[in-house]
């Protein structure tokens, strides 16, 4: 694993103002980082601006300050033009500019610009990068941060980080998890955090809809090439006769990866008109990043995506299935 690089440090001591962005439709890790650094930095007395291009996801409120998240690029101007030069901005969990989103450009006008993360198909954009794919989650990266910069971590940070970890590692499934991620959750655990009730709120929070809507997704299941291949899908029709969001979405997609042939699971989502969003996870040496970056996606071995525009989910469909059946040896 790859060192805090000190030039990251002092920058982060030096600097008294300091901007926390993530990617677009933030998971647990982008979330859960975001709020653990932000405590941690005003802990030791810096003003904080927490952006995101949309509100948290329901299935996170439960996570401590996201009252304090700031969606209005205004706002976040009005900020950049009091801090005068002392000020920079930090990327958590963002494999690329573009999943910064669509102010990507105002964003990063902010310098010096940071990137903390760990996808390892990150092209280290920004002044100063710490990238590390070895790390199972961004979270855990950042707690690294937080013990070296903080003589100690709140309860609400430790909170935040267990929840990043978690979500990242497929409640420490996923083979990205190790000793490190166990050691650090352990640390945080000493911290105050309780992992029953982390556990309630991430995974015993089905509303009827959300039920009904798993019960519908389901039923598309797809499985192919010989018992390797599991493909899930929502429509938009799906989520409105549910009254649901594509966040209701979360985890559907480890219930045909747990099917003991299944190599690799395909979840298409329709987010709109002729647009597509895909997530892959995968079991063993699959590695679905590889297939995600054929469609300009990215993310881990084991897990990654892509979004496809001016397609439906029948086409995309069939495009990642060939790449898998005949690409891969999954």
């Amino acid at each position: 694993m790859k060192t805090l690089p000190e030039s990251l440090l002092q920058i982060i001591r030096k600097t008294n103002n300091i901007v926390l962005v993530t990617h677009i439709n933030p998971d647990g890790d982008a979330l859960g980082s975001l709020i653990g650094l932000a405590d941690t930095l005003e802990r030791m007395g810096k003003k904080v601006f927490r952006y995101l291009e949309e509100p948290v996801a329901h299935l996170y409120e439960f996570l401590p300050d996201t009252g304090l998240m700031q969606t209005e690029i205004p706002a976040l101007h009005d900020f950049v033009r009091q801090a005068g030069e002392d000020v920079l901005c930090i990327s958590l969990d963002c494999g690329d500019r573009k999943r910064l989103g669509m102010n990507a450009d105002e964003l990063m006008k902010i310098r010096p610009f940071v990137v903390i993360d760990h996808h390892m198909n990150n092209n280290g954009f920004g002044d100063t990068a710490w990238i590390d794919s070895q790390r199972a989650s961004t979270g855990e990266m950042v707690f690294d941060l937080a013990e070296t910069l903080a003589p100690q971590i709140s309860e609400k940070a430790a909170l935040a980080l267990f929840v990043a970890i978690v979500t990242d590692t497929g409640s420490f499934r996923y083979e990205s998890t190790n000793a490190h991620t166990f050691n650090v959750a352990r640390k945080l655990v000493d911290y105050g955090v309780k992992p029953g009730w982390v556990s309630g709120h991430l995974y015993d929070n089905y509303s009827v809809g959300r039920l009904q809507l798993l019960q519908k997704v389901l039923a598309t299941l797809e499985v192919l090439g010989n018992g390797r291949v599991a493909i899930i899908r929502v429509t938009t029709d799906m989520l409105e006769s549910t009254g649901c969001t594509l966040e209701d979405t979360e985890n559907f997609i480890n219930l045909p990866r747990s099917v003991t042939s299944v190599k690799v699971a395909v979840f298409l989502k329709e987010t709109g008109s002729d647009r597509v969003s895909v997530s892959l996870r995968a079991k063993d040496t699959c590695d679905v990043a590889a297939v995600a970056s054929r469609f300009g996606g990215g993310g881990h071995r084991n897990a990654a995506g892509f979004r496809a525009a001016e397609t439906t989910v029948d086409e995309v469909r069939d495009r990642v299935l060939s790449v898998l059946l005949d690409e891969f040896s999954c």
